[in-house]
């Protein structure tokens, strides 16, 4: 459908459907879904709707009924969801549909089956050890299923048990994280998933778009923060972000560029870099300048002449892509 669009829009900028047939290109090419579409999207909606609703439904049951139950039903109820959860999964007759929704939904219940034994045990655990538990609990259901969404939950969960961990903790490698040891983590944790993804993608058919651009968004992020902590906190001094954050543009231009082209990439990518540049020039000119007005000026000029100039760059980088 994506590469469909594309086509289909190349053709029209470049005049090989005139103006009067744009519309009977489109339905032509199939891109407006038919009703049999239509009616299977609201069916796997209400599918994932219901699944969802049931699994937070146990939650809120032992949760409203807190006081009125003893610790062995409140225990009783959620093994039970637990169970029927993952006994419809492996139900041979089961669709690879409802067989992905049964294990979501089987996730989210031991995440509420791990909280519930916190609450009532008080063991006394540091958060991390929750989420990272779910996920290690969670990881042969996801290596089961096979399914992009569930893969992304797990990798959620993960980011939560490495961000809450160096944050309890702090980092392994003492003076270059100092108190951006989360940051460091949650970099290192995403970037390590996107080029394993990458690999699959490329190797063995694993789907691209959703899970490759969260990851991207995950791994970029936590690399734009650090840039904007060294510069605003901790000052024009030298730290490993000021040689990482550098590599790691090229990195990214250079493979979604080239290797792999991938418009959204390149447009994160310009998007951090304004970000630090805008904070870097702020820096110079509000905080160690004295000319407030002009400076002022000067950063909003700058600001419009790179946004300017990077939707300009994109747009001529999509017209190569396109081709």
């Amino acid at each position: 459908m994506a590469s469909t669009r594309r086509e289909l829009i190349s053709l029209i900028e470049q005049g090989v459907i005139p103006p009067e047939q744009v519309t009977r290109a489109v339905q032509a090419s199939g891109l407006h879904p038919s009703p049999r579409a239509w009616a299977l999207f609201i069916d796997r909606l209400l599918l994932w709707l219901g699944g969802l609703a049931l699994a937070f439904a146990v939650l809120f049951f032992v949760a409203y009924n807190w006081a009125e139950m003893g610790r062995w039903l409140r225990f009783g109820v959620v093994q039970a969801a637990v169970v029927l959860a993952v006994g419809i999964a492996i139900w041979p007759k089961v669709s690879p549909m409802v067989q992905r929704v049964a294990l979501t939904s089987a996730t989210l219940l031991v995440g509420v089956l791990l909280a519930l034994f916190g609450q009532v045990y008080q063991s006394g655990a540091d958060p991390w050890q929750l989420f990272f538990t779910w996920a290690l609990l969670a990881l042969p259901w996801a290596w089961v299923a096979r399914f992009e969404l569930l893969w992304v939950l797990w990798l959620g969960l993960l980011n939560l048990a490495v961000g809450l961990y160096f944050r309890t903790w702090g980092g392994p490698f003492g003076v270059l994280v100092s108190s951006d040891a989360a940051l460091w983590g949650l970099f290192g944790l995403n970037t390590l998933a996107l080029i394993i993804w990458e690999s699959g993608a490329r190797y063995r058919g694993w789907p691209r778009q959703l899970a490759l651009r969260l990851l991207a968004v995950s791994s970029g992020v936590p690399m734009t923060l650090l840039a904007v902590t060294v510069i605003a906190d901790v000052g024009l001094v030298w730290s490993p972000v000021l040689a990482i954050y550098p590599l790691w543009l090229v990195a990214l231009y250079g493979i979604y560029r080239y290797w792999r082209p991938e418009l959204f990439m390149i447009a994160g990518g310009c998007v951090s870099a304004l970000t630090v540049i805008t904070l870097l020039l702020a820096r110079l000119l509000l905080w160690e300048g004295d000319w407030q007005e002009g400076s002022l000026l000067l950063i909003t000029i700058a600001v419009l002449a790179m946004g300017a100039g990077a939707v300009v760059w994109l747009k001529r980088l999509h017209r190569e892509i396109s081709q």
